[in-house]
């Protein structure tokens, strides 16, 4: 894969933007032609870079190979207050309430660990903010996916949809 270039990157930031973006739309938007926005779509699905169709990120074959889950104990009054910071950091990439240890769950990517390390001086930096932990992802083994949930649910409708329904009880009448 060649080094991405400021149209690629454009093209990545567009997609995630819009995922039904289509390359007509792309392209005016771009100023760039058509055929060109074409070809750099199918350079980026081939190297990697997009998936599941050629609208997700790799993030990891753009230099963001680093992903911690931190930890967040908060000041509850504060916790407001910290989601909003914690949304401008722009290596956060997920913030999810939680139960147990600590308040939030983050998920965060960086380039290195020295980009890391920074990220998590602006975490603890926020106001509210006790104490965090963090937890390093040294592999995916199985990545974000959808597809088995959604299957399950097509697969118990049309078992719901096969089955005979019963024939609905009559409520006996006054004559009976």
């Amino acid at each position: 894969m060649h080094p991405l270039d400021p149209t690629d990157l454009k093209i990545l930031l567009e997609l995630i933007r819009d995922p039904r973006v289509q390359i007509g739309e792309l392209s005016e938007s771009l100023g760039i032609a058509r055929n060109t926005a074409q070809s750099r779509m199918r350079r980026l699905v081939r190297s990697g870079v997009l998936n599941d169709g050629g609208r997700e990120v790799d993030l990891e074959k753009v230099g963001y190979d680093v992903v911690g889950f931190v930890t967040l104990e908060v000041t509850h009054r504060e916790l407001d207050g910290v989601i909003g910071a914690l949304r401008r950091i722009q290596q956060v990439l997920e913030v999810h309430e939680i139960s147990g240890r600590g308040d939030l769950l983050c998920r965060v990517v960086a380039t290195d660990t020295h980009n890391l390390q920074t990220a998590l001086r602006a975490i603890l930096r926020i106001k509210g903010v006790i104490r965090t932990e963090t937890v390093l992802a040294l592999h995916t083994h199985i990545p974000y996916r959808t597809e088995p949930l959604i299957g399950r649910l097509v697969e118990t409708a049309e078992t719901k949809k096969r089955k005979p329904q019963p024939a609905p009880e009559v409520p006996p009448t006054a004559d009976d």
